[in-house]
């Protein structure tokens, strides 16, 4: 695993070990970012169920301006310092050990809102809605703003969810990627 392009391009990624971790793996990271063609300056990114912070460090690599890395897992909040000292993007960083919904209301709380949430919840954990419901609850994502989602194939997600509305999905294998931009400040 690797930052594909941008000012830490090349940079090894470490990950957590485990049956219950799976990273994004380089292709399906790449694609992402080439459908997004390019990350918007001085955008905020929220990287939930971080895992690695590999798309996290991506965003950041391609000229995001500060990441949010959410993770309930202490082997994982311990990879994601280490690949920011690593990639020594620490300083544009945040990192919460905690659950998605107390991140989420925390977050909420604090007004803090996001041009890209990039969300990749453990699989068969039926995760996907619910952490959608409350990041539209808390206004987390700003208006045109995109929720990117990996998911396992099996889950068909809506084509409109709260003020999300469906943009594109790609199938890569077992992985399919849904995009949704928010229509509603």
């Amino acid at each position: 695993m690797r930052v594909i392009t941008g000012k830490v391009k090349g940079r090894k990624l470490k990950a957590p070990k485990g049956l219950d971790v799976r990273p994004t793996t380089d292709r399906v990271k790449e694609s992402i970012f080439n459908i997004l063609r390019t990350v918007s300056e001085k955008s905020k990114v929220l990287d939930l169920f971080a895992g690695s912070g590999s798309v996290g460090i991506e965003f950041l690599s391609r000229g995001a301006d500060e990441c949010y890395f959410i993770d309930n897992d202490n082997i994982s909040i311990k990879i994601i310092r280490e690949n920011l000292e690593h990639t020594g993007l620490t300083s544009q960083s945040y990192i919460y050990k905690n659950s998605f919904e107390s991140a989420i209301k925390i977050l909420g709380k604090r007004n803090i809102t996001f041009d890209y949430i990039f969300m990749d919840p453990p699989y068969e954990k039926d995760l996907v809605l619910p952490a959608l419901e409350l990041i539209c609850k808390e206004m987390l994502i700003k208006k045109n703003g995109l929720v990117i989602i990996e998911h396992e194939r099996e889950i068909t997600l809506p084509k409109n969810f709260f003020s999300l509305v469906k943009t594109d999905f790609r199938e890569y294998g077992t992985t399919t990627v849904t995009f949704y931009t928010n229509e509603e400040e």
